[in-house]
């Protein structure tokens, strides 16, 4: 998708603050953060949420997980714990339509996703 904000990104069409990338997947700072971590992991390729999973996508999403881990370890919020969610579809707050997941951490959540 040409015009989309994340596959821009994925690109590098626009900037962004990376903190891993590999043949699949990208992960870079959320530029409205709602935590002192708040990393968006998303494939390359072009899927605009869970629901619209292709084999191509699938596969890289498999790995956000892992990624996230490293991720953590890497922004030092491993040891006290971090939050990896996906927003699918508007009714649940994603506002992206590309696959995203964030990596939440660096203070306590809270059990409450919704106020």
């Amino acid at each position: 998708m040409s015009e989309c904000l994340f596959c821009k990104i994925a690109r590098k069409e626009i900037p962004a603050a990376l903190v891993y990338e590999d043949d699949d997947l990208v992960a870079f700072k959320d530029i409205f953060p709602q935590a002192p971590v708040h990393v968006l992991i998303i494939p390359k390729a072009h899927c605009e949420g869970l629901a619209d999973l292709t084999p191509e996508t699938a596969a890289a999403a498999a790995r956000i997980p892992q990624v996230a881990s490293r991720i953590a370890a890497e922004q030092g919020i491993q040891a006290g714990g971090w939050r990896l969610l996906s927003n699918c579809g508007a009714d649940a707050g994603q506002t992206v339509f590309h696959l995203h997941f964030h990596l939440l951490g660096g203070k306590p959540l809270g059990g409450k996703l919704c106020q």
